[in-house]
């Protein structure tokens, strides 16, 4: 995809959803944290009915620690691999109230050090909770940077340092937010829904759907 193109492509998806937000539920950036880290390999809907409780009465490291491992695991176990989760929910928690005095760190390097996160975690809680203009690159976003066109790459990491350096920097702040929300509702994995696509006509994919289809 062209840079003028590239440019347009963002343009209409900032004019149709100028404040784009994660679908995921939080108060603050500890439960942003805590929720990015249980969504792994699961869907934000079912984090969200699993942490709307848990968020409840704990909403900080220290109250998540004083519930305990067995308690979290009861409160996440429709999620995905709950048990790991949830035993890094209780690590993480730990570590942020011996080393960070409670709070989610600012620092990459700090982030990813604790249990459960990743550079793709790293960077949702860089970008949505502190304004870092970073973009985490997930299967929705892996599959519209490559079909379109728009950051081609073999691999996740590959795609995110294509689109840090092809996103116009007017737009990389909500970048990842708006490429998610197309990938999960428009251009999705089994059948993109190209009638419906405000950006279909930038797009590089071959197979385009027809209204009817």
């Amino acid at each position: 995809m062209k840079r003028t193109a590239i440019e347009e492509f963002f343009r209409r998806l900032s004019e149709r959803n100028p404040h784009p937000q994660t679908e995921l539920e939080y108060s603050n950036p500890y439960t942003l944290l805590v929720a990015v880290v249980l969504s792994a390999q699961a869907t934000d809907v079912g984090v969200n009915k699993a942490t709307r409780p848990l968020f409840a009465i704990a909403d900080n490291p220290a109250a998540m620690v004083a519930l305990g491992e067995p308690v979290v695991r009861d409160y996440v176990k429709t999620i995905g691999l709950y048990k790991t989760k949830a035993a890094n929910v209780i690590k993480l928690s730990q570590i942020l109230l011996d080393q960070h005095g409670g709070e989610v760190p600012k620092r990459r390097e700090d982030l990813e050090a604790l249990p459960g996160v990743g550079r793709k975690t790293a960077n949702v809680v860089l970008n949505t909770a502190f304004g870092e203009p970073t973009i985490a690159v997930d299967t929705h976003i892996f599959r519209v940077s490559n079909r379109t066109g728009l950051a081609p790459g073999k691999d996740v990491d590959a795609v995110e340092q294509a689109l840090l350096k092809r996103v116009p920097k007017t737009y990389r702040l909500n970048a990842h937010h708006w490429l998610i929300l197309h990938g999960r509702y428009v251009c999705k994995a089994r059948k993109p829904d190209c009638p419906a696509c405000i950006v279909q006509d930038l797009c590089d994919y071959p197979a385009k759907t027809l209204a009817g289809e």
